[in-house]
């Protein structure tokens, strides 16, 4: 399995970035997901933290090295962080729970997978088309969808969501796939502060026509351009599948010399930067740094697997 990464946060005009994203993978299998604190209710932050730590954890546990089924991981795990969010607030006695939306992605094999609760979304790249985009849990969305058969009365505003994890109620988690993939598909994942400041027309026409390294910064800036003083956060993760050979090397991840036990994440396991750290900015140096530092774990498991045979 080979594929490229891309990720970035941007803090925009608010107080604290509440968005988090990450990506794990083993020999056969990768998960990238991205997940957004909901302003409103208390600790954002903790809310979008724990849902992705509890979808690391799960995948840890069952990606050994691959998923049975991917599907029924993404929709369980989903869930799981959601009652995790309700354990979290009825320990530390929380009048209102944290709430998240979350977006998921699994690719394994030659196949893509992928779930979501809430307004995050996914765009999949094939070429110069948008193949699949992921339907926000909205009602100003559900309106537009139903347009065209009921007639349409008050417009409601896009943040309006009626499902996220941290629901009183049980969350609506859609998954999709399996969806074969080609050698230089695309996948983005993103906050609403990208789309809500950047159209999907332009989101298309970005990955199809940059290298992702290139694509996905000039559109972080341009949804901060777009939005003004008072951006949300832009929170922006992106693949490409089988990327090619001369595709930056930092940013290229290649499994096939992994060991079946072997697990590599970037999902803190807590959040903030460590000491001193900055989660409101999540640059490509970070992210740098993390893949350095798993690509030494992987060396040193490599290394210690062969002393033991020998």
């Amino acid at each position: 399995m080979r594929f490229s990464v891309y990720q970035v946060s941007r803090r925009g005009g608010r107080e604290k970035n509440e968005d988090r994203m990450g990506y794990c993978y083993t020999r056969d299998s990768g998960l990238f997901a991205l997940a957004d604190g909901m302003g409103g209710h208390p600790e954002g932050e903790m809310a979008s933290q724990i849902a992705l730590q509890t979808l690391a954890a799960l995948y840890q546990r069952d990606a050994r090295p691959s998923l049975k089924d991917p599907i029924r991981f993404l929709h369980e795990a989903i869930m799981a962080g959601h009652h995790q969010l309700l354990r979290y607030a009825s320990e530390r006695g929380l009048i209102d729970t944290p709430r998240t939306t979350i977006v998921a992605c699994v690719l394994q094999g030659n196949t893509a997978y992928w779930a979501h609760c809430g307004d995050s979304r996914l765009y999949f790249v094939r070429g110069d088309k948008l193949i699949a985009r992921t339907r926000d849990h909205s009602y100003s969305e559900l309106q537009e969808t139903l347009s065209a058969v009921v007639p349409i009365g008050e417009r409601y505003n896009r943040n309006v969501l009626f499902t996220c994890l941290g629901s009183p109620g049980k969350p609506v988690v859609d998954t999709a796939g399996p969806l074969i993939l080609q050698k230089g598909d695309r996948v983005l994942i993103c906050s609403d502060g990208l789309w809500g400041s950047v159209s999907d027309e332009v989101i298309t026409q970005q990955m199809a026509s940059r290298t992702i390294s290139d694509a996905v910064p000039e559109l972080v800036e341009q949804a901060l351009r777009n939005a003004g003083p008072k951006s949300d956060n832009v929170t922006v993760l992106s693949v490409e599948w089988e990327s090619a050979e001369d595709e930056d090397a930092a940013r290229g991840i290649s499994t096939e010399a992994l060991g079946e036990e072997v697990f590599a994440s970037t999902i803190q396991a807590s959040v903030g930067g460590g000491p001193g750290g900055d989660a409101d900015d999540l640059d490509e140096a970070e992210i740098e740094r993390s893949i350095r530092e798993i690509n030494e774990a992987i060396r040193r498991s490599s290394q210690n697997a062969v002393n033991k045979k020998s």
